[in-house]
C-alpha cells in the first residue's frame, strides 16, 4: 500500500475517532505532498513522498530546538507529537552501526581513497540509504572515513 494510501486511511481514522492533534498533522502531511504534485504536475513516486515526510520531521526538529531556547514546552510537546505520527509511515530508521557498515561498502566500492572522492562514495550510498537514514550524519561518516585514510 502506498505512502499516501496509508496516511489517507490513517486520517479517516483519526476523523472518526476525533483525535484533533493526529488529524490536523496528517492534513498537514497530506496538503505538502498535494503541493508538491501540483508544481510537479504530476503523482509523486513513492521516493519523492518518503523526502517530503522527512522534511516534515526535519521542520519539526528544528522547531524543537527553537522550542528548546524559547523555554516553550507546549511548542516542544506539540512537535514531538508530530514526529512520532510522521516517524509511522517513515520506513525503520538504520541504526548509527548499520549505517557505518553501509557507508564502509560505499567506500570500497567506489574505491575512493580521498576526500577529493566524496562525491562517489555519496553517489554510491545515498539509493542504498534514502529513507532509511539522515544524508548529513551520513556525510559526516564518510568524511570521517576518509579523512582517516
Amino acid at each position: 500500500m502506498s505512502i499516501k494510501k496509508q496516511l489517507r486511511d490513517a486520517l479517516i481514522e483519526a476523523l472518526k475517532s476525533g483525535e484533533t492533534q493526529r488529524k490536523t498533522t496528517l492534513r498537514m502531511a497530506l496538503a505538502s505532498i498535494k503541493n508538491a504534485e501540483v508544481e510537479a504536475r504530476e503523482d509523486l513516486e513513492e521516493d519523492l513522498v518518503l523526502n517530503l515526510i522527512q522534511k516534515e520531521v526535519k521542520a519539526r526538529q528544528e522547531t524543537i530546538e527553537s522550542a528548546k531556547k524559547a523555554q516553550r514546552p507546549d511548542l516542544i510537546e506539540k512537535a514531538e507529537q508530530e514526529i512520532k505520527i510522521f516517524n509511522e509511515f517513515l520506513p525503520q530508521q538504520l541504526s548509527a552501526e548499520e549505517l557505518r557498515v553501509l557507508v564502509q561498502e560505499a567506500v570500497q566500492e567506489s574505491g575512493a581513497s580521498s576526500m577529493a572522492e566524496i562525491g562517489k562514495v555519496m553517489g554510491a550510498l545515498m539509493p542504498k540509504i534514502r529513507g532509511r537514514a539522515d544524508g548529513k550524519q551520513a556525510n559526516q561518516i564518510v568524511r570521517e572515513l576518509l579523512g582517516a585514510e
